[in-house]
């Protein structure tokens, strides 16, 4: 039999449903379990909330198939739980397992949340400033543990700017396995020395062990990932500061 749950927990996981599907764009599904009691509620503690969704898409164009985040027990403000909110007293930590589609992850490239945040990278090639400026990127799931990518950039190099399109295959880093790089094919423009290469290679392992990313008072930190056809499957630590309010 399914756990039978207090008033308490119905009221507050109802009202947390109701917050995050006001700030969705869309929601297919979406459910969320909260473990407390009235007398944990007064002290500030919340022994934990998981939740599970479906067909979750926000900033418009960001959509994720699958989600499902649980977390640790953590400390709210009393007054705004009884009444069927929760506000952080202290950061919240979580584990969320996250499936894009293929699909899902080009929508995402496409919109303006994520155009918004695509930066040029200022590259070191033997001692010489090389800035990629990124216009365009698609991606594809063919299986076999591969990402490909489909890139667009402006390179800019000794004062000079061409624009430059290629195509690489990499296969992402699983333990014990580092990145790899299986293939590079440029497709427009006059190509890349070995040495941008290399240069290029050395950013995305720099990235790759960022101790964290950090987006809207949370940091996110992948902890695994599985690569799969036409799926990506993310295991996420998020250490939240606050959530989101409406």
């Amino acid at each position: 039999m399914p756990d039978k749950h207090s008033l308490e927990e119905e009221l507050l996981a109802q009202a947390a449903e109701n917050r995050l599907t006001d700030q969705l764009d869309e929601v297919e599904k979406i459910d969320v379990d909260v473990k407390t009691d009235l007398f944990k509620i007064v002290q500030g503690e919340v022994d934990e909330v998981s939740l599970t969704g479906q067909g979750l898409v926000f900033q418009q164009d960001i959509r994720v198939q699958e989600i499902k985040i649980q977390t640790d027990s953590f400390a709210v403000n009393p007054l705004s739980a009884l009444l069927g909110q929760i506000e952080l007293n202290e950061p919240v930590n979580a584990i969320a397992r996250i499936v894009m589609t293929e699909t899902d992850i080009n929508r995402a490239f496409s919109s303006e949340f994520i155009q918004s945040q695509m930066q040029s990278w200022d590259l070191n090639v033997e001692g010489e400033i090389v800035t990629f400026n990124l216009k365009q990127i698609q991606l594809s799931l063919p299986g076999n543990g591969k990402i490909e990518f489909r890139l667009k950039v402006m390179l800019t190099e000794r004062g000079n700017s061409r624009p430059l399109g290629f195509t690489a295959i990499i296969r992402p880093p699983l333990h014990p396995q580092p990145l790899l790089l299986e293939s590079f094919n440029c497709t427009e423009g006059e190509g890349l020395s070995i040495e941008t290469i290399t240069a290029l290679m050395q950013k995305l392992k720099e990235l790759q062990n960022l101790p964290y990313f950090e987006w809207d008072n949370t940091l996110l930190r992948i902890k695994d990932m599985q690569v799969q056809k036409e799926n990506l499957i993310l295991l996420v630590e998020v250490n939240m500061k606050q959530i989101p309010s409406s």
